[in-house]
C-alpha cells in the first residue's frame, strides 16, 4: 500500500535525541519525489523559471511553506532558477521532515 501524500502531513518536531532516517526510508521517500536527488545529508532539486518575477514568486512561496513548517531549506538563487535543499540539521542528515517539505514545494507547480 502506498503511503499517503507527503505533502498532507505536516512537520514534527524533533526530540533531542532524534537520529536521521536510514539510507532505505530515504529512498523509499525519495521515490516520491520525481526529479529530486539525495546525497546522504540532503535532498535537492533545480526549478527553472521563465524570468526574475516567476523565480521570485517560487522562493516566496518556499519561504512561506518553510515557515508554516518551521523547517527551512538553503536555496540558491538565480535570475530564473532556484536550488532548495532540504536536511535536518540537528540529526546530521535527513529526516522525514525534509521529504514532508520537498512535497508541499512540489506542489506549488501542480497544475
Amino acid at each position: 500500500m502506498k503511503s499517503p501524500l507527503l505533502r498532507s502531513r505536516s512537520c514534527k518536531p524533533l526530540a533531542e535525541d532524534a537520529k536521521a532516517i536510514s539510507a532505505e526510508q530515504a529512498a523509499e521517500l525519495l521515490g516520491q519525489l520525481p526529479g529530486w536527488a539525495a546525497d546522504g545529508k540532503a535532498i535537492e532539486k533545480h526549478f527553472k523559471f521563465e524570468d526574475y518575477h516567476h523565480t521570485m514568486t517560487f522562493v516566496n512561496a518556499v519561504a512561506w511553506i518553510a515557515h508554516s513548517q518551521n523547517h527551512h531549506p538553503d536555496l540558491r538563487v538565480g535570475f530564473d532558477h532556484c536550488d532548495v535543499r532540504f536536511s535536518t540539521h540537528s540529526v546530521g542528515g535527513l529526516s522525514e521532515n525534509d521529504f514532508i517539505c520537498a512535497d508541499k514545494v512540489e506542489a506549488l507547480l501542480k497544475r
